[in-house]
């Protein structure tokens, strides 16, 4: 396992061990969504925000 810092609050993330590149989490700090962008090194984003399409 590996540890990542939350972009947002900068809490320390504990990653579990079946983490995938591109996988969404939560910080259980803030509850802001974070987007796994690398595993060696581990490190993460602020995952994007869907847009609504309003059924355009």
């Amino acid at each position: 396992m590996s540890t990542v810092t939350c972009p947002e609050c900068a809490a320390e993330v504990t990653l579990d061990a079946g983490t995938e590149v591109g996988e969404i989490i939560v910080c259980p700090d803030c509850g802001v969504d974070l987007e796994i962008t690398a595993l060696e090194p581990a490190a993460v984003q602020l995952a994007p925000m869907e847009q609504e399409d309003w059924g355009e």
